[in-house]
């Protein structure tokens, strides 16, 4: 019997009738926050880990989604550690990048790096996918 393509589970597609009545969705509350003078900002949908997992500790390193580094990233492995299969002590060696699940950590990230450019209180919208 023939398979199938499916997507990942957990996940969805959008026909285009959803398309359009998000899409309307989404113009209307940006027309709203405009009005008010609030800014759109886009930040990556992933960033350092080290930023993410800041205040989480090991709890959050359960809810992110890793990114593996490019390249050979086992080459980067201590020995001892690959021998040992500790995954939890790995993965910091081998992944240095991981998903946002949430808009909070990038936001505070953003207005970081970028605070002598931006005028205080600072009124931004972000409408953007985590994980």
């Amino acid at each position: 019997m023939e398979q199938k393509p499916s997507i990942p589970k957990g996940t969805r597609d959008f026909n285009p009738e959803q398309v359009a009545k998000r899409n309307y969705i989404f113009s209307t509350i940006k027309t709203c926050f405009e009005t008010f003078g609030f800014q759109p900002i886009e930040t990556p949908s992933f960033e350092n880990s080290e930023t993410l997992m800041g205040k989480y500790g090991e709890e959050g390193d359960r809810l992110i989604f890793k990114i593996l580094n490019s390249g050979d990233f086992l080459s980067k492995v201590n020995n001892q550690l690959y021998a040992d299969k500790n995954s939890n002590k790995i993965t910091s060696s081998i992944s240095e990048k991981a998903l946002r699940y949430d808009l909070t950590v990038p936001f505070a990230r953003y207005v970081v790096q970028h605070q002598n450019e931006i005028e205080f209180p600072f009124k931004r919208y972000q409408m953007q996918p985590v994980w």
